[in-house]
């Protein structure tokens, strides 16, 4: 009844292009979009909606002039459920939507009521309040999705923040905050990866361990701030001698590493480390005046010794301490002489495996003092082992040893039920503080264990803190959790020990169930006058208040420290400055006393 321009010619033209925009959307659907390209497409979208609108309209309404009522009616019911259609699929860009409900709906309507008839009038009426609560739920959708969108950039915003103050505490914390080189924490993680590589290489490398000779009188002297003086200038010389395949670290004090992967020849390391021995040998000015120091290396190759990253760094400090008995000021590279010197370890590994632990065993207790009235709150304990043959025998000599041949657990059961006798004896308001190995946490059948030691004991859960190290959790982090999560619903406190210098992450902080951390002592010397140990020490007290976690402060050793501390917001701290580790009588005295006085008064708070 219509012409055919009308009727076959204009939507097949418009149907090809429909069907080439549709091919074109297909190939496309899994290329990355940038946001200009994706605003350059909405805009497109806006520009396009009312011509195709138009035209659509337009075509519609020339053959509403045609056919019957049947036809006529068909046109009416395509146009009104296409344009409900289109509004749904536009509801994420209202303005083209708008667009297109107004230039269909309104000369639809207007030709509706001009053909006389009831029925169109009706379904006229009918597409237009339809249609308008279309473009209702359109706006109230784009103004959910809107306010979506915005929650999300807010959500991403404050991810941002906490990553940049993650990344910083990260960089800060491999970073020598004096000598803005390479820390400790640093040389660790490179000497890991640099073995990992020569061993699957088969390629050499060489660990160099610097001590100053000298440093202390200066230290004692001239003062802190000279002794800085000293070290940061010796960090330069050791920069001056780097290279590609020489780096240069600080490991705490007046104590650096080399580590070295490129000729690992003894001849060769004997003179990169005779120069670096003369460079730092010369003078140094100290305005006005100068000093002179001396420096003695300590050098361990592999493959010509160790099994691994922490036996090639052990046997490079064998050879440093017999640098600094033998040869001071001069180098020694690790030999058969110095393998001699590990009879020693093989000796407490064995004494371990024969000793009667129950008896050998004994604890000192290292106060934790509340700053706030000067007062103690709690107890960590240490441990100790006196053998009968080799005499008295240190916690950092005998717990790696421990846990390399697999008695820590039953050391720790030793202890823990030792540490909770002795603090039965403690008034109610002191806590005790007890140190768990990484195997303590990698079962739940030892948490179990551990768990029934403290029911069985009487000693109330909640004056109980277990200390753990990041190195605890990194081994198996799902398992770490799970065995947390069974202290906590126990009633215990768990804190995470020396933060800052093993790996740390706010992934640990909010993931791991934790009541507190310790801030490590390396942050804490010499607070006064090392500005980024201040910034970061605020920075995680910052962190343990908007976490609701405690915060306490290992390695107080000065007045100074402890003034600096007080100024930053600190609150519980211990160190050498408050007290050496007690026997058990004397920390249970101290610990009476402590009680005496909370009963007269002063307020009582361990966290």
């Amino acid at each position: 009844m219509s012409p055919l321009w009308l009727t076959l010619l204009m939507p097949g033209l418009f149907g090809v292009g429909c069907i080439v925009r549709t091919v074109g959307w297909v190939r496309n659907r899994n290329k990355a979009v940038t946001a200009d390209m994706a605003f350059r497409r909405l805009i497109a979208t806006n520009r396009l909606a009312a011509p195709i609108a138009v035209f659509c309209v337009s075509w519609s309404l020339a053959l509403l002039r045609d056919g019957d009522a049947y036809q006529q009616a068909h046109v009416v019911f395509f146009m009104a459920i296409t344009v409900i259609g289109i509004i749904f699929c536009l509801m994420h860009l209202r303005s083209a939507a708008l667009v297109v409900a107004v230039t269909v709906n309104l000369p639809f309507f207007i030709a509706m009521m001009l053909t006389g008839k009831p029925t169109f009038i009706a379904a006229g009426f009918n597409v237009l309040l339809v249609t308008g609560a279309m473009i209702a739920i359109v706006v109230t959708h784009y103004r959910d999705f809107r306010q979506l969108h915005e929650s999300r950039q807010v959500l991403l915003t404050q991810q941002e923040k906490l990553q940049a103050l993650s990344d910083e505490n990260l960089r800060l914390a491999n970073l020598d905050s004096l000598t803005s080189i390479a820390n400790r924490r640093s040389f660790f993680a490179a000497l890991d990866e640099a073995f990992d590589a020569a061993r699957r290489n088969g390629g050499a490398l060489a660990v160099g361990i610097i001590d100053l000779d000298g440093f202390k009188p200066i230290n004692d002297m001239y003062g802190h701030a000279a002794g800085d003086r000293v070290l940061v200038e010796v960090a330069e010389r050791l920069q001056h001698a780097a290279g590609p395949d020489l780096r240069v670290f600080r490991l705490g004090g007046d104590e650096f590493a080399l580590l070295n992967t490129g000729d690992c020849a003894e001849k060769e390391l004997s003179g990169v480390g005779q120069s670096i021995c003369q460079s730092i040998a010369a003078r140094i000015d100290l305005g006005g005046r100068s000093v002179q120091v001396t420096a003695s290396i300590g050098f361990a190759v592999f493959p010509g010794v160790g099994d691994g990253a922490q036996d090639l760094y052990e046997r490079a400090d064998y050879a440093l301490y017999a640098a600094k008995r033998d040869r001071r000021g001069g180098v020694v590279v690790f030999n058969a002489d110095q393998a001699e010197r590990l009879d020693r370890q093989r000796q407490v590994e064995g004494a371990l495996l024969s000793a009667d632990l129950d008896h050998q065993l004994f604890l000192l207790y290292q106060p934790i003092f509340d700053i706030r009235d000067n007062r103690c709150v709690g107890f960590e304990a240490l441990a100790r082992w006196h053998d009968e043959r080799l005499g008295l025998i240190s916690p950092g000599e005998f717990v790696p040893i421990a846990e390399h041949n697999g008695r820590i657990n039953l050391i720790t059961r030793i202890l823990l039920a030792k540490a909770l006798s002795e603090a039965k004896t403690w008034p109610s308001g002191t806590y005790l503080s007890f140190n768990l190995s990484p195997h303590d946490l990698a079962s739940a059948d030892t948490m179990l264990r551990i768990i029934s030691l403290v029911q069985a004991s009487g000693f109330d859960p909640c004056r109980i803190n277990f200390e753990i190290t990041e190195t605890a959790v990194i081994r198996d982090f799902a398992q770490a959790i799970e065995s947390l999560a069974l202290l906590r619903n126990l009633g215990v406190s768990v804190s995470l020990d020396d933060f800052g210098t093993g790996y740390s992450s706010l992934t640990y902080v909010h993931k791991l169930p934790l009541s507190k951390i310790k801030i490590d002592r390396s942050f804490v010397s010499d607070v006064n006058c090392r500005p980024a140990s201040a910034k970061i020490i605020t920075s995680v007290l910052s962190l343990c208040r908007e976490l609701d976690l405690g915060a306490i402060i290992e390695g107080v050793e000065t007045q100074e420290e402890l003034e600096t501390l007080k100024a930053l917001g600190a609150q519980v701290v211990q160190g050498y400055y408050f007290s050496k580790p007690l026997t058990p009588a004397a920390a249970r005295s101290l610990a009476l006393n402590a009680g005496a006085a909370s009963s007269d008064g002063l307020a009582l708070s361990a966290s």
